[in-house]
């Protein structure tokens, strides 16, 4: 399997996950340009693309599927929920309704030879997902806009070999910024985003031998900054209650406007 953050932050995410023979993407929330550019830069298509996978309504998930669901006819996935919040936004644009598949939250289904169990985050949206995929003994994970997390969500993240986890904000930056205090209070509540703090505890339950690569991904630009996040997470795991040290695995940070190189797992 491969795996590619095309860009991830909090104006914007895009995720590639692909086999040598299925690629899929995981959110389109930057420009379909942007999206086209950072596939080519993998060498890959958007017209080999065999579905968008949506976790959420949000428009730093989805700017960019109107233009690609419409130019390349790309079947999208997605919850009741996160559909009917979708079409309800004008910036969705119009798009063939046909084009949309709804799954169902713990419910595994299979694009080619992916396999995709889609499983619940508590996040301000309508209804939204994070995703596992899985071809034959592999299997890669994203997973962003957490409020929180517990023995559920670590349960859908154990056994990877790759895993992008949201770093979103250092929470004292956040508390002593700019952002209003309802906002700062959305951010830190249990339907908000995962601190850089839960996200290295996250990691420490999760992490095991042959875990090849970890991505930190849904970086504020606000409330925190690449050298924050790395060093509190790996801080985190390292003084743990867990075998490993944040040295024993490859961890960087997915780049909100840069795509990453292509990760074989």
């Amino acid at each position: 399997m491969d795996f590619c953050s095309i860009a991830s932050g909090s104006s914007g995410n895009c995720i590639y996950v692909g086999t040598e023979h299925t690629g899929v993407l995981i959110d389109a929330g930057i420009s379909g340009k942007k999206v086209v550019a950072g596939l080519n830069s993998i060498d890959r298509k958007p017209e080999e693309l065999e579905g968008i996978l949506i976790t959420h309504e949000h428009s730093d998930h989805i700017k960019g599927l109107g233009v690609l669901a419409r130019k390349y006819g790309i079947p999208v996935f997605c919850s009741a929920g996160t559909k009917k919040a979708m079409l309800g936004q004008k910036m969705l644009g119009k798009v063939d309704e046909s084009l949309f598949h709804e799954i169902v939250p713990d419910e595994s289904f299979h694009i080619s030879e992916l396999e995709i169990q889609p499983f619940r985050v508590s996040h301000d949206a309508a209804e939204p997902v994070a995703y596992r995929l899985s071809c034959e003994d592999k299997s890669v994970a994203v997973a962003t806009d957490l409020g929180y997390y517990d023995d559920y969500i670590v349960d859908h993240l154990k056994n990877l070999d790759s895993v992008l986890i949201e770093s979103n904000h250092d929470v004292n930056m956040l508390q002593v910024g700019t952002y209003p205090y309802y906002l700062k209070q959305r951010i830190l509540g249990f339907k908000g985003h995962l601190s850089n703090d839960n996200a290295g505890r996250l990691l420490g339950e999760i992490l095991h031998d042959k875990m090849k690569a970890v991505m930190l991904g849904h970086l504020s630009k606000e409330n925190n900054y690449e050298a924050l996040a790395l060093a509190t997470v790996c801080a985190e795991i390292t003084m743990g209650d867990n075998p490993f040290k944040a040295e024993d695995f490859p961890i960087q940070i997915a780049k909100r406007d840069e795509p990453s190189a292509l990760i074989a797992v």
